[in-house]
């Protein structure tokens, strides 16, 4: 595929499979390939956003050199503070302190940045960016597009209550392609052929006892990403998207804190981003 102007890049969640992605998008930032239309969702918004502010290496610092120090997944973040990733490091401490994010190179950066959420009210699908320069706004809208149900806090944007954009559109093509972009690039976290075995079930009607459309959207999760993973495979072999994806199956899993696991997951992406980079400009 040629990248030109009209082609989008879309990069998939799957929590801390996206080491994956972050050393796809280094290996792009290392070519100086860039898009002008960029849609991501979960931890693909979070490694989104350091391309976006052209940051080279800082999603994987944060995923992994982080992890090892500071420890950030687990049950103990979710009893102290409501998600078992802890807040406050990461959309705190991280962004502002510790390995601090260039909103200034955001904020400038001419491209459009839409990141996915699910609105809890309406069980539907949202496609936000913040170019005003609300750094608060823009870290409020990842954290919403991360926040995994069951184990974080729904989080509050523009006074609507939002959580992890995976539960409706895992990998948001067709908002790209909604959006004029035929022709479209996807960072995925799966292998191809992967499908997801498990079991839709009904949502008790105690969880999410407010939200009821949220509750249908849950109860449907398996099925919808199923249904994309399928999309993305017939799209690929037409020739619409290139597909840049783990080879093997996942060893990873989406709360993973094995420290080797991840720095081989992240260097298969970085060698698969630049071969991608190596055959596009050669």
């Amino acid at each position: 595929m040629q990248i030109i102007r009209n082609t989008g890049l879309v990069l998939e969640g799957g929590g801390m499979r996206g080491v994956f992605t972050s050393g796809v998008l280094d290996a792009f930032m290392k070519h100086e390939l860039y898009f002008n239309y960029v849609v991501a969702v979960s931890a693909g918004a979070c490694n989104g956003l350091s391309y976006m502010s052209r940051q080279p290496r800082r999603a994987r610092i944060s995923n992994i050199d982080m992890l090892a120090k500071y420890d950030y997944i687990g049950l103990r973040h979710l009893f102290t503070q409501g998600s078992i990733f802890d807040p406050e490091l990461l959309y705190e401490r991280f962004p502002n302190e510790i390995v601090p994010y260039d909103y200034d190179t955001y904020f400038s950066n001419p491209a459009t940045f839409e990141m996915v959420t699910t609105n809890c009210l309406t069980g539907k699908s949202e496609y936000l960016s913040e170019r005003s320069g609300d750094r608060k706004r823009l870290i409020d809208i990842v954290r919403a597009s991360s926040s995994l149900p069951y184990v974080s806090k729904i989080v509050d944007v523009d006074g609507v209550p939002m959580l992890d954009g995976g539960i409706i559109d895992s990998i948001p093509v067709m908002r790209a392609v909604d959006m004029g972009f035929r022709k479209n690039v996807v960072v995925a976290t799966r292998n191809r052929g992967f499908r997801n075995n498990g079991r839709d079930r009904k949502i008790p009607r105690f969880i999410y006892r407010n939200y009821p459309r949220l509750r249908v959207a849950l109860s449907h999760r398996i099925e919808a990403y199923n249904a994309q993973l399928e999309m993305v495979e017939r799209m690929e072999d037409e020739g619409s998207i290139v597909c840049i994806r783990p080879q093997r199956p996942m060893e990873v899993g989406r709360i993973e804190k094995d420290i080797k696991k991840l720095e081989a997951l992240y260097e298969e992406g970085f060698r698969l981003g630049e071969e991608f980079c190596e055959r596009e400009f050669a």
